[in-house]
């Protein structure tokens, strides 16, 4: 993802905005952040194989379920320990 530049009057609150093709992702900040370990968002991904290969070789742990049938997807966490949904 591209990072956009946000209009100015918003940047002062920080945060930021990241653009892929026609979807935009916004990430806000907050001052008493907790790390959401069950609110998550869910991303698709175009060739989950290869993104899970490249996780797991960069050392990232990999959860993937197999609790939705016909539905491949996993679960990671950011570096600030956030839960993250992944679709194949």
């Amino acid at each position: 993802m591209t990072e956009l530049p946000k209009p100015p009057e918003l940047a002062k609150r920080g945060g930021c905005w990241f653009e892929s093709g026609g979807v935009q992702l916004h990430l806000g900040v907050e001052s008493d952040f907790r790390p959401a370990k069950k609110a998550h968002p869910a991303l698709r991904c175009r060739d989950y194989p290869a993104l899970l290969e490249r996780l797991r070789d960069g050392g990232i742990e990999v959860n993937e379920p197999d609790d939705i049938p016909g539905v491949r997807r996993c679960h990671v966490h950011d570096p600030f320990g956030n839960r993250i949904e992944i679709i194949g």
